[in-house]
């Protein structure tokens, strides 16, 4: 098949901007800093079945919701219930769902026209609906709690449901299943669509890029019946651009264009970052300095049995050349397996520890200067003299896990989420980069900028062995785990937006992260790969690329 070449993204449009702030116009942003703080900003959009848009505004404690069409007017605010801080949002017959380490389902309350409005928690005593659980999947937001150890050799697979199948509350067709497989090796694949209730097919859809098949996942299907996908063109070689797009399909299941997702790397990181209207318009959530964006994403045509091939649209990456370099750095204090890298993560993630009244604090504590937040990280609001799980993030902060054992237990602060503020002496816990540092043995924290100079970046994101990373210099850096059944990258990370300030494990779509200029980075001081080739039988667990079938 012959590849259609396009360069530069399709056009888009700004439906609304947001500013940085507090009112009703605003919304959360953190403050511009200097090392190992990514830019925080709302995590998730949503369209809703009137074509109405949801904002996830988590630093304000809320959820925006807005007519794209009528731009100038004021958002309605939905606020959250106290002690719910969630990272990602869907919205289904009328109830909002969030995700807050598992599912929370929450209501309106109050006037329907009311400029600010409430939002309960339902106390229903069902378990989430698996078309609100595969839906939240899409993006990452997934349980990994029952998930195997990547250390213990147990099976791959992070959730109980088949990843070779995916269900949604479609906006045009109700629920429907996804069933994904295999074609023409990595860089295709065949969807078929049927009603969750019924045997009869509602399409069967094909889609091929000119590289490699990152994550893929069935978004929507709109009230005309047409299909829209997901998906990612990873190259082989880590200097050719990723492309993030979505694919539009007719009713038929005949291939009609595609809407290319402007993502580079002064995007913030987000959960969900695109959402599809009832009506079919694609909209594009966009965290840059200051504002906050959801864009339109214009459509472009293809011919039906083209490869897709969006040319060097996308961004390559950063370029470690134009890094500054250290020299003369000195790291490591011995040559670590990758289990023993993994290992130090997991307990940082892991570890339960009680939140005494000395480390939560006064109530309320300093206020982070730029945005309507206090010091202490999301996940210990409330939890004073109760245990919780996670090293809490601190900005500046840096040490092992036995350090901030005994700082907590000297009565120092926990966390610090303000990043503009100079680092506070007296609050313990990691940040992004003192996180993976630690992971990997060193004596000495390096900041994602110092970070190449320990390193070497891999030729491509499909290179990743478990203990790798992905490092954005000057911003964020996370510590590869493995790639996922459906060819997601696992991580653990140190984050104040998807991990709601403490070390966890997350997922994401690889190319994605690339787009926004994470580079896939080796520790030098990791064994050899002729040493961590004779524990290939332990890693094996932990290293499913190159062995996934279908997606």
């Amino acid at each position: 098949m012959a590849a259609i070449a396009s360069p530069g993204h399709c056009q888009v449009s700004v439906a609304k901007s947001f500013g940085s702030g507090a009112d009703q116009g605003s919304v959360g942003l953190s403050a511009d800093a200097g090392d190992d703080a990514e830019l925080e900003g709302p995590q998730a959009i949503y369209a809703g079945d009137s074509g109405e848009i949801y904002l996830l505004d988590q630093l304000n404690g809320r959820v925006l919701k807005f007519d794209p069409a009528r731009p100038e007017d004021k958002p309605q605010s939905l606020e959250l219930p106290e002690g719910v801080a969630p990272t990602d949002l869907i919205v289904s017959d009328g109830d909002i769902h969030v995700w807050d380490g598992k599912v929370v389902t929450l209501q309106a309350t109050g006037r329907e026209d009311a400029p600010v409005r409430g939002l309960s928690i339902t106390r229903s005593a069902e378990p989430p609906d698996e078309a609100i659980t595969s839906t939240f999947a899409q993006m990452g937001s997934t349980d990994l709690a029952d998930a195997p150890d990547p250390t213990s050799g147990a099976p791959r697979s992070l959730q109980s449901t088949d990843r070779n199948k995916q269900v949604i509350a479609s906006h045009g067709r109700g629920p429907v299943v996804a069933s994904f497989s295999a074609l023409g090796g990595d860089s295709g694949v065949r969807i078929e669509v049927a009603p969750r209730k019924a045997a009869e097919s509602l399409g069967r859809l094909e889609l091929q890029v000119r590289d490699r098949l990152g994550a893929v996942e069935l978004l929507d299907i709109d009230r005309q019946g047409r299909f829209f996908v997901f998906a990612e063109n990873i190259p082989a070689v880590g200097s050719d651009a990723p492309n993030v797009f979505v694919a539009r399909f007719s009713p038929t299941g005949r291939i009609e264009g595609v809407y290319e997702l402007p993502l580079t790397q002064n995007v913030g990181l987000s959960r969900r970052f695109v959402a599809i209207s009832p009506d079919g318009d694609v909209y594009f959530l966009r965290n840059r300095k200051g504002a906050s964006d959801v864009l339109g994403v214009g459509f472009r045509q293809i011919s039906k049995g083209k490869i897709i091939d969006l040319g060097g649209g996308g961004s390559a990456g950063f370029d470690l050349t134009d890094v500054p370099k250290l020299k003369a750095a000195h790291a490591g204090v011995r040559p670590l397996s990758r289990e023993q890298v993994i290992q130090t993560g997991m307990e940082f993630a892991n570890v339960r520890w009680r939140v005494n009244p000395s480390s939560y604090g006064n109530d309320p504590d300093t206020s982070c200067s730029g945005f309507n937040r206090i010091r202490r990280p999301g996940y210990l609001h409330g939890k004073v003299n109760q245990q919780v799980v996670g090293v809490p993030y601190c900005w500046g902060c840096h040490g092992s896990l036995a350090s901030f054992a005994s700082s907590i237990g000297r009565g120092k602060l926990a966390g610090n989420v303000c990043t503009r503020n100079d680092p506070r002496p007296d609050v313990a816990g990691v940040d992004c980069s003192a996180f993976v540092s630690a992971a990997w043995g060193l004596s000495t924290h390096f900041t994602t900028i110092a970070i190449p100079a320990i390193t070497r970046q891999l030729p491509s994101g499909w290179d990743m062995l478990p203990g790798d990373a992905l490092n954005k210099p000057g911003s964020h850096v996370m510590l590869f785990v493995r790639f996922t059944p459906d060819k997601k990258a696992e991580v653990l990370e140190s984050s104040t937006g998807g991990c709601n300030g403490k070390v966890c494990r997350n997922v994401y779509p690889l190319g994605s992260l690339l787009a926004r200029g994470y580079a896939p980075v080796r520790y030098r001081g990791l064994m050899a790969d002729t040493s961590a080739a004779t524990d290939a039988s332990k890693l094996d667990a932990m290293t499913p690329q190159g062995k996934t079938k279908g997606r």
